[in-house]
């Protein structure tokens, strides 16, 4: 069986340290400029050669993203930009403009180039048009289903690869291109400063009675017409493999480091278990399952994998996530005694049960038994964000773990 890549995203140099730990064989990043996530914190050049060098010596890929969809004012400062970017080495870069793409194989003649489903990938003889122009991999559009992708694989060079999304949000827009937030925000989605309109609730305002809103019901269940569940496939990695798709992409540049590890973790054990051998797969698959419910969702849908999706692939009645687990702080170091170093990301109490969470697939339950401050002052709450901590667990930790708390049953 063929090696399937894993390709997780990453927000910050943190989170790319967790994908990597946690399982990724390759990971995927925003710089300063040119990708379509501005409100993400994205990478300074220095932090990409940070990045890079972290995951080259674990032998984990690095894709850098370039795939606005560039105005004539962009053109010069890209290909400014991939000149810095070409002392780094990333090992490809995503691209879905003509014009960037030209401008990248000018100034980056050696580096691998990846076509963004921002592109419209549709059909195969789309794929074979970016073959013939060096492209090395083409990401498919979300719109295809896994029979047209195994149709696709049947009619492009067996060296060209294809990558498709199997976790995570889902644009309500053509591959991701959209209008919408330049009309009601003045923000260009595809220029990366998207407003996410797609999740906000609509009402209906007739001509001739400005000012009166009337409700806009689909159905009883409420307004949000055009907010997709979350795209999850990890009961149908077999189905992906089948169709000859050889990266399975993960969304969530945005996403926290508690949701890159929970689905890092889940689908690289899916992945591995299935390859060694489908019977493990099949046995493990409520495991999966169960893991993946524990990261934030708007529940999930398989999207147009298996056909066109009806209207249960949309949640009417509001915009917000599940929220099954809370994060609480990575583990930066630990010292002779046990105590663990942390940046604390939401607040914990003394004498509370959490949960760690490790890069092997453990889930151990721990007591917190003592907090103290940088200065070994003891605490009795961490409620201050981005407050450093050691924290006593009364086990043993390991740089990486992640801590977490339960709140189903809070």
């Amino acid at each position: 069986m063929r090696k399937i890549e894993l390709l997780i995203p990453a927000g910050s140099l943190d989170i790319l340290k967790t994908a990597v730990i946690y399982g990724a064989d390759a990971v995927y990043l925003g710089g300063e400029a040119f990708g379509l996530r501005a409100k993400a914190k994205n990478f300074t050049n220095e932090e990409i050669g940070q990045g890079i060098r972290f995951a080259h010596a674990r032998g984990v890929r690095v894709y850098i993203t370039a795939n606005i969809l560039a105005h004539n004012e962009d053109l010069a400062a890209a290909r400014q930009y991939f000149e810095e970017l070409r002392e780094y080495g990333p090992d490809a870069l995503i691209i879905s403009d003509p014009g960037i793409f030209a401008i990248a194989r000018q100034v980056m003649p050696d580096t691998d180039i990846h076509i963004s489903t921002q592109a419209n990938n549709t059909n195969y003889g789309t794929y074979r048009f970016w073959h013939d122009l060096g492209a090395k991999r083409v990401v498919s559009a979300r719109e295809l289903s896994l029979k047209e992708i195994r149709q696709i694989r049947d009619n492009i060079p067996k060296d060209m690869e294809i990558e498709s999304f199997v976790h995570g949000a889902m644009c309500i827009s053509y591959s991701g291109r959209c209008l919408l937030s330049s009309f009601l925000a003045g923000r260009d989605a595809n220029r990366g400063a998207c407003t996410h309109p797609c999740r906000w609730s609509y009402g209906l305002m007739e001509e001739t009675r400005p000012g009166e809103y009337m409700p806009v019901f689909e159905n009883e269940r409420g307004t949000f017409i055009f907010n997709s569940k979350d795209l999850c496939m990890i009961e149908h990695i077999p189905e992906m493999i089948e169709a000859g798709i050889d990266s399975f992409k993960v969304e969530g540049r945005m996403k926290t480091a508690l949701y890159v590890a929970v689905v890092a973790r889940a689908y690289r054990r899916a992945i591995d278990d299935y390859r060694e051998d489908p019977g493990k797969y099949q046995a493990n698959l409520s495991w999966y399952r169960q893991e993946i419910d524990k990261c934030t969702n708007r529940q999930f849908t398989t999207g147009f994998y298996f056909g066109k999706p009806d209207e249960s692939a949309q949640i009417y009645g509001s915009s917000t996530y599940q929220k099954n687990y809370t994060y609480l702080g990575t583990v930066e170091q630990v010292d002779n005694g046990g105590k663990a170093r942390i940046e604390q990301k939401n607040k914990f109490v003394a004498g509370e049960e959490i949960e760690v969470m490790k890069p092997d697939g453990r889930n151990i339950l721990a007591r917190v038994l003592g907090i103290t401050d940088e200065e070994g002052n003891p605490l009795e709450s961490a409620p201050h964000a981005r407050q450093v901590l050691w924290v006593d667990l009364g086990t043993r930790l390991e740089p990486y773990d992640i801590l977490r708390r339960d709140e189903r049953n809070s």
